[in-house]
């Protein structure tokens, strides 16, 4: 018995492997060309070469495009934790009728096209004058992070003890005393992954950048454009440093969320 259950964990640890292996494929072909010496995209690369990576940081236009991503996700980040934890507050602790609706509309932006929805707002937007702004791709990107900051807290709230709001409303403490010492902490791990991820979907999209961005174009509205007129390595130069920007968010989301509750439950 205990042999077959070695064999079978053998067997699940060969599995995963090859399923990360085959998830990691593209990586190993995109980073030894970001540091390929050849002119073209060749792989594998004759030779070593920081050059794309100079071209990268030394190109005004890339640099440009790098910092409005930043603050486009940014912005996008802090609406959609505004608009999303009262959400998944009023989702969960809500008892009135017709409230499942509202919870299954709330994931309407990732259930609908990206090319509709994209093409939606940009009529709304039109009429607001909203076109070409950063501003206006950052609240049009906090459409689509919304359903994530509403889940990740939502199932956080679904496993917390209200008994123990109940307890400190008791002792004295108002309503949103309690939410903010009591709840909200032990929330910390849901509230910093979901505020990840926002940050993470706005940085990389892309569909309602190239509707709404206009001459002020993120980063990846600059990719596709790039790869429209020419294609050089300095396109995965680009694809490895936001590889490294999402690895450390979720590095800094696995350390900060698991931690977090962690502490918050030992004091």
């Amino acid at each position: 018995m205990q042999r077959r259950s070695r064999l079978g964990a053998w067997v699940l640890t060969g599995f995963t492997m090859l399923v990360f292996t085959f998830l990691m494929l593209p990586l190993l072909v995109v980073f030894p060309i970001s540091v390929s010496s050849a002119s073209y995209m060749q792989f594998p690369p004759p030779g070593f070469s920081w050059q794309w990576y100079q071209r990268y940081f030394g190109d005004e236009i890339w640099i440009e495009a790098t910092i409005r991503s930043f603050q486009v996700a940014a912005l996008c980040t802090v609406l959609a934790m505004l608009l999303g934890v009262p959400l998944a507050f009023l989702l969960v602790r809500s008892k009135r009728r017709g409230i499942w609706m509202l919870d299954r509309l709330a994931a309407a932006p990732i259930i609908v096209p990206t090319i509709i929805l994209s093409i939606a707002i940009y009529s709304i937007f039109a009429r607001l004058q909203l076109i070409g702004v950063w501003y206006g791709v950052a609240i049009a990107h906090t459409v689509l992070a919304l359903p994530f900051v509403v889940i990740l807290v939502g199932a956080g709230l679904r496993g917390f003890d209200p008994a123990q709001e109940q307890a400190a409303m008791g002792l004295g403490a108002s309503w949103p005393v309690a939410i903010w010492r009591i709840t909200l902490p032990q929330l910390r791990p849901s509230l910093i992954s979901a505020a990840f991820l926002a940050f993470i979907s706005s940085f990389d999209e892309l569909v309602v950048a190239m509707f709404l961005s206009g001459a002020a174009m993120t980063l990846p509205k600059k990719m596709f454009d790039n790869i429209m007129m020419e294609i050089d390595p300095t396109i995965a130069a680009v694809s490895v440093t936001q590889i490294l920007l999402v690895g450390i968010c979720l590095g800094l989301t696995a350390i900060f969320g698991r931690g977090a509750l962690a502490t918050t439950m030992s004091r």
